[in-house]
């Protein structure tokens, strides 16, 4: 049951939001990582220097340090190959983990051990978890992921927890715009990888203003239309089915911020 976790870190992190996120993995965890691989995507603030020196007087961590920010996608699969057990669990520098999420979440893959990736749902928050404003539920099944798959994001990628053989046989993490993830979810299930969600929230996932605005822009907008067009290329979906995901999808991309966080919150979670 030895596994890593995963962590990319950026020059831009709020320090308190990183404190919080090391300690929900660490000092609050009821099954302990026995790896916590840190990438530093590009130079650090000497604040998040020090509390990453500080977090690794206490906990087993390998920092990987780059010269350059490259961007998530590079970032995790340097990451990726740099973890060393078979079970590595994702974990972004802004978000708090349930208590019991590793635990679960690796008892799961040893009960069921045909899976290569489980994710789970999670709860949005403003502020403070506390302030919880939604659940982003995903469906539970492989019939019901792959299904998903054709138009949306079928797992919570902050809260995965994969097989590193699964993910390299895919080809790792790849950088494709704000769509890493779902780039490698599409190349999993072209590999045949089964997929699983667990049926409760495991993490606390930091809503914030910058949210929404990453999600949008013509950048965003060509990255879903490319994201898109290689659901076409592969077979999970059809020329009419490509028409009508475009037509729902890429202009949301293009219109302005609130808009898209009102549809988001009424009709995409």
């Amino acid at each position: 049951m030895k596994f890593s976790v995963l962590m990319p870190v950026y020059g831009k992190e709020n320090p308190f939001f990183l404190t919080q996120a090391l300690q929900s993995i660490w000092d609050n965890q009821t099954l302990k990582p026995n790896e916590i691989v840190i990438i530093k995507d590009g130079p650090l603030t000497n604040e998040l220097e020090i509390i990453l020196s500080n977090f690794a007087k206490i906990a087993p961590t390998k920092i990987k340090a780059l010269k350059e920010n490259v961007g998530i996608g590079k970032a995790l699969n340097i990451g990726v190959n740099e973890c060393s057990f078979d079970y590595i669990a994702r974990m972004d520098s802004d978000d708090i983990a349930f208590p019991d999420r590793f635990y679960k979440q690796i008892n799961f893959l040893e009960q069921h051990p045909k899976i290569g990736i489980v994710s789970s749902f999670i709860d949005e928050f403003i502020n403070t978890k506390d302030n919880i404003i939604s659940t982003r539920k995903v469906p539970l099944s492989h019939e019901q992921i792959i299904k998903n798959l054709k138009g949306r994001c079928p797992l919570n990628h902050p809260a995965v927890v994969f097989k590193k053989e699964a993910v390299l046989a895919a080809g790792n993490y790849q950088p494709f715009f704000l769509k890493e993830d779902i780039y490698l979810w599409l190349r999993l299930f072209e590999n045949k990888t089964i997929f699983a969600n667990i049926n409760e929230s495991l993490l606390y996932f930091r809503i914030t203003k910058e949210t929404y605005k990453r999600r949008g822009g013509l950048q965003y907008a060509i990255s879903e239309f490319k994201i898109l067009k290689y659901r076409f290329d592969i077979g999970l979906i059809n020329i009419f089915q490509l028409c009508y995901f475009i037509f729902l999808s890429v202009p949301i991309r293009l219109a302005p911020a609130f808009i898209r966080s009102f549809i988001y919150s009424r009709f995409l979670r």
